[in-house]
């Protein structure tokens, strides 16, 4: 199958890692937000698995496998209590976190893509599939947490961008017949440079053309 790039071992690894680090940014977020456990909780879990969920019920892979494999599910429910316990120190070291959620983004946003065209999907389904599995998540936890999601907002740096261009190299690999473990990590590690580059410099994407120049306060 296209989607097993990498040896089953080293994909769960990968995969979890990158599950525990989206997972902290929503406990993160759900204590600025005041909540309790449970809702550390539940934030950590919707922006750990959100994405893959979703993907997985549009391409009939059910039951999904966030709820079929133990790991998947515990390891956001740990993620959540490192941050109920430690969040002052997590936030202190939130660039290492954000490093590490660049890494999760090109990740999964490679992976996601794979997944859905082995389901049968054509090549511009399976790209938005794949910039889901990256961020649907985080869409999922700023909804949840009564805020705009954060990759719609035109003052935050650019996320679903990097992950919409690592997705489009892997549809375009999967078309050419040169998908292999080299080239989508290749295409994983654009994704990766390009969010970290977007953190180091603000990039942000444009706005309507044309616009008068007023920019709206935020709330």
């Amino acid at each position: 199958m296209t989607s097993q790039l990498f040896p089953p071992d080293v994909q769960q690894t990968l995969d979890l890692v990158g599950i525990f680090v989206f997972a902290l940014s929503g406990g993160l977020l759900a204590v600025r937000k005041n909540m309790d456990i449970f809702g550390i909780c539940v934030l950590a879990e919707a922006t750990a698995l959100g994405g893959g969920v979703m993907r997985d019920l549009v391409i009939g892979a059910t039951p999904v496998v966030a709820f079929t494999n133990l790991g998947y599910f515990v390891t956001p429910l740990v993620a959540g209590l490192v941050v109920f316990f430690l969040h002052p120190e997590v936030e202190r070291i939130n660039r290492s976190v954000q490093t590490l959620d660049a890494l999760g983004l090109g990740l999964f946003c490679v992976t996601g893509t794979a997944k859905a065209h082995d389901y049968g999907l054509g090549s511009v389904a399976s790209v938005a599939l794949g910039m889901l599995t990256a961020a649907g998540g985080g869409v999922i936890r700023d909804v949840l947490a009564s805020e705009m999601p954060s990759l719609l907002r035109w003052d935050r740096e650019i996320y679903a961008v990097p992950a919409l261009v690592g997705a489009a190299l892997v549809a375009i690999l999967i078309s050419v017949g040169h998908l292999t473990t080299s080239t989508a990590s290749a295409a994983a590690l654009t994704a990766f440079v390009l969010r970290m580059l977007a953190l180091k410099y603000g990039w942000r994407a444009p706005r309507a053309w044309h616009r008068n120049g007023s920019r709206t306060s935020e709330e």
